[in-house]
């Protein structure tokens, strides 16, 4: 598992539109807030989208760029942002090399059945490239609030 002030994984990922996403695009630009979501149009997840779909012009004001990530492909990930209206951009890890870079790939276990699956997490990536804050079992419900709180302080 990643911890804080270490440099972040680089990744190169295609979004919604199949555009490839970089994190190095970024390096002395933004600040990055890197989230990882288990499905997309699922409850928690979308509580999640939405609340950062919400705080979207207050974190561009903050100098912070938010990107969602999962497993499911651009087109699950366009499919969800055109029913929510969401303003984020959404990755589209079909290989699952980004989730293991960023160690969020992980066994869990749900009514004693255990299985491998992405373990909602955060990472807060500053100008420089570094994480400055790192958070695995994110509970989706206040989080983009509490994210954009602390890219403030940055």
């Amino acid at each position: 598992m990643l911890k804080k002030n270490q440099k972040a994984p680089e990744f190169t990922t295609p979004n919604q539109h199949d555009e490839m996403i970089r994190l190095s695009d970024y390096l002395g630009k933004k600040n990055v807030v890197l989230y990882f979501y288990p499905k997309d149009d699922t409850p928690g997840c979308t509580i999640q989208a939405n609340q950062f779909t919400a705080l979207a012009a207050e974190f561009s004001k903050a100098d912070t760029v938010v990107l969602g990530v999962s497993k499911d492909s651009c087109e699950s990930h366009q499919a969800f942002i055109d029913k929510f209206g969401l303003k984020v951009d959404l990755l589209a890890d079909t290989s699952g090399e980004l989730c293991d870079a960023y160690g969020v790939w992980q066994e869990k276990e749900k009514d004693g059945v255990k299985k491998m699956g992405i373990v909602r997490s955060t990472f807060v990536i500053n100008k420089a490239g570094d994480l400055a804050e790192v958070i695995y079992g994110v509970t989706p419900e206040g989080h983009a609030q509490a994210m954009l709180e602390y890219v403030k302080t940055l």
